[in-house]
Formats: structure tokens, C-alpha cells, sequence
């Protein structure tokens, strides 16, 4: 008796957990939705913590003075050394570990959402954060923020896989994931929400705000109680000197959508070149050259912050900028093109704040009578590389505008920004350089409406849930009973017992016939559902988690005429909740 109560209650939770999973289908699951994205803000604000803690900590060990961006103190040996050592820990880690994974960072989080509804692997989650951490820590360069984009990516994905929820929920956290890891980056919450729905799940809804928000504010929290409430850039008091410096404003926007086009295609050069090329030996080579600029220009070893904030305040002379931005350039663009784990954010930053003071730098020395502040010019730099690279106008505006808190810095910064995207994209025909590194890997990211608004909502949402399940042959009593629950639809199995060969039928049809009966028929008659006059469906499964997505691909391909929304509850038992037509599917989308 203890045994069935227990039973009994198992089975009763079992089953509000599976009404929770329908509900969280639906795209108006608000309440449920912003727990699970506060969740998962917590969660990537832990693993980012830790995975600044294991870099930050071991560069403070390993490098000279105060800080982690202490590269250029290193000797020369030690310059050289450090760039080759990380590549073998590299080489080792991915020829023995990987299993073939070859793209981490933002681009494989895109490729996850685009074809493999955000499901992350915990096996991509360790290559990502000891391969960053070897990378970062050995003067490659490479960011820190595509790294914790693709971690906090990881936790909303394992977390909706562990609970098994809908597809369209799981790609949400992930959402949440990449919100939260760029709102701990660089202490701008805003700027995550907005990366997250610009640049990669690229949709904006309430139902994916809210969540999203939630998880930046989270992360954001947490890094700032371990790490402090400092941003990224300790920016100056930064002013446009008049309306009159706007063209120097669209100049820059043309020059740095210029160098977007030029990175971005040195990136897919580079990834092209190397295909061929064994994922160890990239490693090695990428090692390699770093080291031998480092050499000479130990300043595009690590993230390069330091650096950054030299160019912001202006205390780097003219030669000095246009060392370090072609330097940066060749260096970044040869690390992310060989399959480097780490991060193309901050280095596009580097480069747009050495090309903005060059450019301020080089008017001051022109005759123009004009003498444009410097630091103003390094910050609109940063946000059009960003702009132009990754196209997204939105992300790097509210980045700048967060990073100095100045009102005054919207007016320029919606210029530049828009100017450098468009420089990159219809001057020079270049995607996101996400978009780029994917189609270099053979892969794309669809991207139109259909594919956007089915994604957003779960098959449970949709399916009709008032089927009856029967065998094909049934007495007249059993086939009234059947229709007493007055289903909608009718699920008949074969008489093989093969499941690929049963069909659906609308219950009507059944009731039809019963209904043209002798009143005087025997209950035990004989009623044969594949001889009755109706509609047939060829029936295929499809999961409770998945998405409308998934099912009108389904569709598409021909695999199937309706589908049965299933899930195995137990090994080798499957519960049956609805079934979906095409039409379904329509309706949902018109809706």
C-alpha cells in the first residue's frame, strides 16, 4: 500500500511538471520564464566569476607588477616563451579532448541556436573555459568577453537541458546566458540585453526581455560584489567640441567600418587557409606568431585594456597608434581565423580606440583649426568597430553610452555607429563577423520570420490534446465509450503493432459511421476504423520539448502527415500528450 501512495504521488508530480513544460511552451509564460532567466543569470554570474578568478589570479602570478595586463614588463624571453607554451596546452587539449569540435566562442553558440535548438555539451563548456583561460593567460590575442558569452550561453542551455524544457525555453536561456555574460564583462547590463537580442537571438519580444534582463541584472550583481562596481574603462569626462567635428564623426565611421570590412576579412582568409590544417598544428602556428610579433610589440599580448585606456586618456603618440592598431589587427585577425578559444569583442574594441585617436590625433596635427578631444574620439572608435565587425549598431551604443554615463555621448555615437555598419555591410558587402567565421565552417544562421516567430513557441502549446488512442479493430460498445471522452482526434494502431505505420483520423468520422448504424446493431459488432469512409494522416513522433520549428521542418521534408507529441517517461515507455497538423502550425504563426 506504501508502495502504491508513493507511486501515486510520483506519478501525480510527474504530471504537473509535464503541465508546467506546456505552459512554459506558450511565449506568454512570463512569471516562469523570469524565474528560470533569473536562475540562469546566477549561474553564469558563478561560472564567470570563477573563470575570472582562474585567469585574473594566475596572471598576477606569472606577470610582472600590478595587475593582469602586464605583458609589456615581461623580458623577452618570457615574451616568448609564455604565447608557445599555451599553444602546446592548446595543441594537447584539443588533439586529445576536443572529439571535433573545432568553433567555440559566440559563433558556435549562434550555430547551437540555429540548428541544434541551443543544446550545449559539457564537453564545449571545459574546451571553452581551460582553452580561453590557456589563451588569455599566454598573451594570445584574443577577449575574455566571447569566452563569457559562450559560458553563460553554457548554464541557461545545461539548465534548460537538466529540466527538461521546451526548446524554445532552453533557447531562451541561452539568451539569458549571453545577456549576462557581457553584462559581467564590462558592468553594463543594458548593453548585454541588447547584444543577446541584437546579435544573437536576434528577436525582440516581451517574453524575451523580460527573462533576459533578468539574468543581466543578476550576473552583473555578482561580478560586481567579487569584482567591484568599476567599469571595464576608467573613461574621462569626455564632450563633443561642436556640431561642427560631426564630419569628423562621419569620418570616422567610415574609416573604422573600413577596418571592420578588413578584419572581418582577414578572419575568414585565415579560417579558409587553415580548414586543411589539423585543429593541434592551428594551435601551434597561432602560438608561434604571436610570439614572434610580441617580440616587438609585446602590447598585443592578452586582452590589451591597459593599452586601451592609454588611447582614451591620450597619452599615446601618433606612431605608437598606428603600431599597435595594425599590429592588433594581423595578430587578432590570424588567432580567431586559426580556431584560437577565445574572444573577438575586446580586441575590436583595442583597434577602434587606437584607430579613433589616430584619427583625432591626425587632425590635430592637420591645419583644420580643430582640435577634437582625443578620448571622445577613442570611445566613438570602440563603439564603430564594434558596429561595423559584429554589425550591431544597438549593442555598441548602449555600451558607450553606459561605459561613460554621458547623455551627450548618444548624438555622435548614433552617427558613428550607423555609418561604420553600413560602411562594412554595403560598401564592402561584410556580414557579422559571427555570421563570417559560421559560413567559413560550411554552416549558416537563417535568419527570416518564419524560422523566428515558430521558434519562439513550443509544439505543446499548439497540439490538441483531445486524442483517444485505440487498436484497429474495436466493438460498437468500445467505439461509443471512445467517443464519451469526445476526443478530437482518433489514434489508430496497426495491427503489426509497428509504430511507423500508424494513422490518425478525425473522431467525427467515427461517430458518423456509428450514427448511420441499425438502432439495433449488436454492442459487440465488429467496427473496423480502416474500412470507415474518412480522413488519414501518416503519424510520426516528435518530442514534448520541441519547438514549431522542428515540426513544420518535419512537415517539409515530407517525414510525416501529423505528429504525435511524445516523451519517454521511463526507459522504454513513452506518454502520448497531443498530436499536431500543419495546419496547427499555420495558425500559430498567422497568430
Amino acid at each position: 500500500m506504501a508502495r502504491n501512495r508513493s507511486q501515486r504521488t510520483t506519478t501525480a508530480w510527474s504530471e504537473r511538471v509535464d503541465e508546467l513544460r506546456i505552459r512554459l511552451a506558450r511565449p506568454g509564460a512570463l512569471l516562469p520564464l523570469a524565474a528560470l532567466g533569473l536562475a540562469t543569470g546566477v549561474m553564469a554570474g558563478l561560472v564567470i566569476i570563477a573563470f575570472r578568478l582562474l585567469v585574473e589570479g594566475t596572471q598576477d602570478v606569472l606577470l610582472p607588477g600590478e595587475g593582469s595586463e602586464g605583458f609589456e614588463r615581461l623580458g623577452l624571453t618570457a615574451r616568448v616563451l609564455l604565447p608557445l607554451l599555451a599553444a602546446v596546452a592548446l595543441a594537447v587539449m584539443f588533439r586529445f579532448f576536443a572529439q571535433g569540435l573545432h568553433v567555440l566562442g559566440v559563433a558556435r553558440i549562434m550555430e547551437r541556436l540555429a540548428h541544434h535548438q541551443g543544446r550545449v555539451s559539457w564537453r564545449e563548456f571545459w574546451l571553452q573555459f581551460f582553452g580561453a583561460a590557456f589563451a588569455i593567460i599566454g598573451g594570445h590575442s584574443v577577449g575574455r568577453e566571447g569566452p563569457h558569452v559562450f559560458l553563460g550561453a553554457a548554464s541557461g542551455s545545461v539548465l534548460g537541458q537538466h529540466l527538461s524544457l521546451p526548446h524554445n525555453v532552453t533557447r531562451t536561456l541561452v539568451g539569458c546566458g549571453v545577456a549576462a555574460g557581457i553584462a559581467a564583462s564590462f558592468n553594463t547590463p543594458l548593453a548585454g540585453v541588447v547584444f543577446a537580442l541584437e546579435v544573437v537571438m536576434m528577436e525582440y519580444s516581451v517574453a524575451s526581455f523580460i527573462p533576459v534582463i533578468l539574468a543581466a541584472v543578476s550576473a552583473t550583481t555578482l561580478s560586481n560584489l567579487v569584482f567591484g562596481d568599476a567599469p571595464a574603462f576608467e573613461v574621462p569626462a569626455l564632450t563633443i567640441g561642436s556640431l561642427s567635428q560631426l564630419w569628423l564623426v562621419l569620418l570616422l565611421g567610415v574609416a573604422a567600418g573600413a577596418f571592420s570590412a578588413l578584419f572581418n576579412q582577414l578572419v575568414q582568409t585565415t579560417a579558409r587557409i587553415a580548414r586543411p590544417i589539423a585543429i593541434w598544428w592551428r594551435m601551434l602556428i597561432a602560438g608561434a606568431l604571436i610570439a614572434g610579433i610580441a617580440v616587438w610589440v609585446p602590447e598585443v599580448m592578452g586582452i590589451g585594456y591597459d593599452s586601451v585606456a592609454e588611447a582614451l586618456n591620450a597619452r599615446l603618440a601618433v606612431a605608437t597608434l598606428v603600431l599597435l592598431l595594425l599590429a592588433k589587427l594581423v595578430a587578432t585577425g590570424f588567432c580567431i581565423g586559426l580556431g584560437v578559444p577565445g574572444g573577438s569583442i575586446g580586441p575590436a574594441l583595442f583597434i577602434g580606440a587606437m584607430l579613433g585617436a589616430l584619427v583625432a590625433e591626425w587632425v590635430q596635427l592637420a591645419p583644420f583649426a580643430q582640435t577634437p578631444d582625443v578620448g571622445l574620439f577613442a570611445l566613438l572608435g570602440m563603439g564603430a568597430m564594434m558596429s561595423g565587425s559584429l554589425q550591431a549598431p544597438l549593442a555598441a551604443l548602449t555600451a558607450m553610452l553606459e561605459l561613460t554615463d554621458n547623455p551627450g555621448i548618444i548624438l555622435p555615437g548614433m552617427l558613428v555607429v550607423v555609418v561604420a555598419g553600413l560602411t562594412a555591410s554595403e560598401l564592402f558587402g561584410r556580414q557579422s563577423l559571427f555570421v563570417t567565421m559560421l559560413r567559413s565552417g560550411g554552416l549558416d544562421y537563417p535568419t527570416g520570420p518564419v524560422f523566428q516567430a515558430l521558434r519562439r513557441v513550443g509544439v505543446a502549446s499548439v497540439m490538441e490534446r483531445r486524442l483517444a488512442h485505440t487498436r484497429q479493430t474495436l466493438s460498437l460498445g468500445a467505439a461509443r465509450e471512445l467517443l464519451g471522452n469526445s476526443p478530437a482526434f482518433i489514434l489508430v494502431d496497426a495491427d503489426s503493432g509497428d509504430d511507423s505505420a500508424r494513422s490518425l483520423m478525425p473522431a467525427v468520422a467515427l461517430a458518423a459511421y456509428i450514427e448511420q448504424l441499425p438502432r439495433d446493431t449488436d454492442e459487440g459488432f465488429e467496427v473496423v476504423l480502416g474500412e470507415i469512409p474518412a480522413q488519414r494522416w501518416q503519424v510520426g513522433g516528435i518530442h514534448l520539448q520541441a519547438s514549431l520549428q522542428e515540426a513544420w521542418q518535419r512537415f517539409e521534408n515530407g517525414e510525416a502527415e501529423a505528429l504525435l507529441v511524445e516523451r519517454i517517461t521511463a526507459p522504454g515507455i513513452r506518454r502520448s500528450y497531443g498530436v499536431l497538423l500543419p495546419d496547427m502550425v499555420e495558425r500559430a504563426y498567422r497568430y
